[in-house]
């Protein structure tokens, strides 16, 4: 079964509306830079998706680091900053899609948004 998890910080102070748009903008991005084969059998198994929390830019970026190192798709999303937050504030990770295995090695410890 696969999945794709994107991971979001708690330390900004945002809206629901951005901060659903930052999800969407990690969970896409992933998808793109990840192999076509491997998007195809993710979407027919229903395309899931969890969506985890860190405390702060750099647990996020150290987990960006661990997953890139076990050689999963990793995409750190950066705001351009026309709204809420300052241009390149780091908001989302988008992790996948890939087996669940792989990607609860790295992120099995976090708790749900």
């Amino acid at each position: 079964m696969l999945k794709q998890v994107i991971v979001v910080r708690t330390d900004l102070d945002i809206s629901k509306g951005k901060l659903a748009a930052q999800v969407a903008h990690a969970s896409v991005e992933a998808a793109f830079r990840s192999s076509p084969k491997v998007v195809n059998t993710w979407r027919e198994e229903y395309s899931k998706k969890v969506v985890l929390k860190v405390s702060n830019e750099k647990e996020m970026i150290e987990l960006q680091k661990k997953a890139a190192k076990a050689k999963l798709v990793a995409v750190l999303i950066r705001d351009a900053g026309f709204t809420e937050l300052e241009p390149g504030t780091t908001t989302a990770l988008g992790i996948g899609p890939e087996t669940e295995a792989k990607i609860d090695k790295i992120t099995g410890n976090l708790k749900l948004l």
